[in-house]
């Protein structure tokens, strides 16, 4: 069996990510009796949007999670140094406060002299890293398979001679809040920004596509017994316009409220897409129409036609869980530093709550008659 790991983005709230990864890599170290098993040991295959691409990088690297959610907690506010305000005009967040920190923990030396690339032989798994080009307007999911058609090393654009430092900065270079990264391809030089202004915010399916479609050259077989993939978010909210009559409503109110809403409903179809094709093992329902649409539930392919199994955590914060309950009210935008605790704090409650060991393997099949 195959398996993926696949992770949102969310900026600072990769913090509530890393709580469900803590109690995933805790499950599988007592199954396993492998104190010192990391989660690359695990995945064939991590990939990741923006933060979720940080953290995948790290996993491909072997980092335990407590040595990544320290990393998180002590550089966090690091990142976000907010530029002048002369130049708060072209973005919010200095660029060179985040290159730093990757080139310093994605290098091949201490003196950082020495770029990790992403063929790097240190990388112990297959990673994936989401980005958009905004030079030809079009996603760019980057892995460091050597099958891929531009990871041929007899190409000068060859994708495995790309810093790694370099596609984590495009993937995380969120449009307003960062400038875009230019990235050199061999002669080709292109701009790019935040992976999460692609349909794949949620990388769950094109990771998937991009391990059994021949052309992406993986060509991993897919089913129910061979393919298993877990996706996590990192926490999210209904997305609306404020509590106007529809005349109050501003072009502000409407610019703020259209690249959210954009985002979240491409990662919800991205979700609903990977239920519909796999056996979904968990999930909170996706509406009160279509429900979680697990194993239980009728569903477009049944029994054998899965072409994996399905995993996925992520929590909707804002709204009530049932009607008369009350709702639990968090910040949610990406640059909050101060909430980061309680971003941790969260995905701890939700992990012990919801992960378990036997949404990390295939459902067992009905004994025939």
């Amino acid at each position: 069996m195959k398996r993926i790991l696949s992770l949102d983005g969310g900026g600072v709230r990769g913090i509530f990510t890393l709580q469900i990864l803590a109690r995933i890599e805790a499950l599988l170290r007592e199954e396993r009796k492998a104190p010192d098993l990391v989660l690359a040991d695990v995945f064939d295959l991590i990939a990741g949007t923006s933060t979720g691409a940080i953290i995948a990088a790290f996993l491909a690297l072997r980092k335990p999670i407590a040595e990544i959610e320290r990393l998180y907690l002590e550089f966090g506010p690091f990142m976000f140094k907010r530029e002048p305000w002369f130049r708060q005009w072209k973005r919010k967040y200095r660029a060179d406060a985040v290159a730093g920190f990757f080139r310093e923990h994605f290098s091949e030396d201490a003196d950082q002299e020495s770029p990790m690339l992403m063929g790097s032989d240190r990388l112990s798994t297959k990673l994936l890293v989401l980005m958009r080009n905004a030079t030809t307007g079009s996603p760019w999911p980057v892995t460091n398979h050597p099958d891929a058609h531009y990871n041929d090393r007899s190409r000068p654009d060859c994708n495995l001679d790309v810093p790694l430092w370099k596609l984590l900065r495009a993937s995380t270079a969120a449009p307003t809040f960062f400038a875009p990264e230019r990235v050199d391809f061999g002669h080709r030089k292109f701009l790019f920004v935040d992976g999460g202004v692609t349909p794949f915010n949620n990388p769950s399916l094109i990771a998937v596509l991009m391990a059994t479609l021949p052309p992406y050259g993986f060509s991993w077989p897919s089913g129910r017994e061979a393919l298993h993939v877990v996706s996590v978010g990192t926490g999210s909210e209904r997305i609306h316009l404020p509590n106007k009559i529809a005349e109050a409503i501003t072009v502000m109110d409407q610019i703020k409220f259209a690249v959210p809403a954009l985002i979240d409903a491409a990662s919800t179809q991205q979700d609903m897409m990977c239920r519909v094709l796999g056996d979904c093992m968990f999930g909170a329902p996706l509406d009160k129409e279509l429900g979680d649409l697990s194993g239980a539930h009728p569903s477009l392919l049944t029994g054998d036609a899965k072409r994996f199994t399905y995993a996925r955590y992520n929590q909707i914060f804002n709204v009530a869980p049932l009607e008369g309950t009350p709702m639990q009210e968090l910040d949610m935008r990406l640059d909050r530093i101060a909430n980061m605790p309680a971003y941790q704090q969260a995905g701890r409650e939700y992990a012990e709550a919801n992960v378990r060991l036997e949404h990390l393997y295939p459902r067992q099949a009905p004994a025939r008659a």
